[in-house]
């Protein structure tokens, strides 16, 4: 992701305020930490329940330093290793910081649904994924110049918008494709889509991402962070939504 100057003016929002999502926040020097496995299954006792109950974390799979390393990594592969440029053209949305925010957090929200999977240290993993986006949400808006009252105000308006759209998509994704498309257009699209092919084109890539992204190994996944994506556009991408087809032999059976 290239850096590039941002106007010193003062906007009145930073949800409308262009050329932001290009500036990288995150160039962390991201240390090589020796894992260390605590525990060897997700049974816990009752004392771990209990501090955990009590907002504490108990002993996870591998070290905590490591899973924020490779939660800030996952991040970063949302907001350095998505076309933002052809999200924006594909689907007719301003070239704005709210854009922006709505893209990634469609992404980040992918891998929160991957990543809750993998029990006690996927779900800590993702609270970190979280806390990553909202440090370059602000950061990105100090950047601009964004006062410290309007700055407050926006971040207030944009983590309503982030988990009214988890719920949003949580609902789209486990139900059929018209309830996906509600989603995404009333949370990626502001309401504002009139062309229905957008909508389309959106359902189908949320729909082959997280059949891509499932499987992936979840080892991995909370050892690196390390996401890859299919393109936006690609041919022939309903064949890898396709359930593969029954054969038969020469008795039917």
């Amino acid at each position: 992701m290239c850096t590039v100057c941002v106007h010193p003016c003062v906007y009145a929002s930073v949800l409308y305020s262009c050329n932001a999502r290009y500036v990288s926040v995150f160039c962390y020097k991201l240390h090589t930490v020796k894992e260390t496995p605590q525990t060897t299954d997700e049974e816990v006792g009752a004392f771990t329940k209990l501090i955990e109950a009590m907002g504490f974390t108990g002993p996870l799979k591998y070290n905590k330093w490591k899973i924020k390393i490779a939660a800030l990594r996952m991040y970063t592969c949302c907001v350095e290793r998505i076309n933002y440029d052809e999200f924006f053209e594909k689907c007719s949305l301003p070239d704005t910081l709210n854009s922006w925010f709505l893209v990634a957090q469609l992404h980040v929200w992918m891998c929160l649904v991957r990543m809750r999977q993998e029990g006690r240290a996927g779900k800590y993993m993702c609270r970190y994924i979280v806390h990553s986006m909202w440090e370059d949400v602000e950061q990105r808006s100090k950047i601009m110049g964004i006062d410290a009252i309007q700055r407050k105000e926006s971040m207030k308006v944009m983590t309503e918008t982030f988990y009214a759209a988890l719920f949003g998509y949580d609902e789209g994704i486990l139900s059929d494709d018209c309830v996906l498309a509600a989603a995404l257009w009333r949370n990626m699209f502001n309401r504002q889509c009139e062309d229905p092919r957008q909508l389309e084109l959106m359902v189908e890539y949320v729909r082959k991402q997280m059949q891509f992204i499932d499987a992936l190994d979840g080892e991995d996944l909370l050892l690196t962070g390390e996401v890859k994506w299919r393109p936006l556009v690609e041919e022939n991408a309903q064949s890898i939504l396709k359930v593969p087809s029954l054969t038969y032999n020469d008795a039917g059976l």
